[in-house]
């Protein structure tokens, strides 16, 4: 997909912002840390559009870009960081679900998992709650590049394992590099595919 215009809409930090309106949107979580804003700057051709930062946990709303006018691209807070209260951890999950689950514009879920390391209990417990809801859900593994060929595939199929991922079943599993940006176009064309579909 070529990127033509990206547009900043608004923050939410409760369902009260959520921007009206029917164009369809694709959400993008996982875990703090995972390199989230880094793929979405990359598949946006964007270096600082999504703020990266060294400091897990930083993004505490739900963000929300207009992509060629045509559907939003959502940000998610990131889940599974260990360094803020339980009441900041409530408030995330509460808004995140609050969103997942309420949001018909919702049509694809890029669910990102680090492919240096077997998914988290919290991965898995998300990437669960997509299947039962039967969101489309597209897992990115993500810093490739931080792998030999080799240990890439290996631990790629660790993740189907963790996860019980069924390509039979419409699982979809795409690594994914930031530095060299592979992974890239593949993404667009599922998300461009889901988002036909429905």
């Amino acid at each position: 997909m070529q990127v033509k215009s990206v547009e900043f809409v608004n923050k939410a930090a409760d369902q009260g912002q959520f921007p009206p309106g029917e164009l369809p949107e694709v959400a993008f979580c996982g875990r703090s840390n995972v390199g989230k804003s880094s793929l979405i700057n990359t598949l946006l051709g964007r270096k600082r559009l999504a703020p990266t930062s060294s400091q897990p946990g930083k993004t505490r709303t739900i963000d929300f870009y207009v992509i060629n006018g045509r559907f939003f691209l959502v940000d998610l807070p990131g889940y599974g960081f260990a360094k803020v209260s339980k009441q900041m951890k409530k408030k995330w999950r509460e808004l995140i679900e609050g969103y997942l689950e309420k949001r018909e514009q919702l049509k694809v879920v890029v669910m990102l998992v680090d492919i240096r390391h077997d998914p988290t209990e919290d991965d898995q417990l998300m990437y669960q709650w997509l299947k039962f809801n039967r969101i489309p859900t597209i897992i990115a593994a993500t810093k490739s590049d931080k792998l030999s060929r080799g240990r890439s595939l290996t631990n790629i199929k660790k993740v189907k394992e963790v996860l019980n991922l069924k390509e039979e079943g419409g699982d979809i599993l795409i690594s994914f590099s930031a530095k060299t940006r592979e992974g890239r176009a593949a993404i667009w064309k599922k998300i461009a595919e889901l988002l036909e579909k429905r």
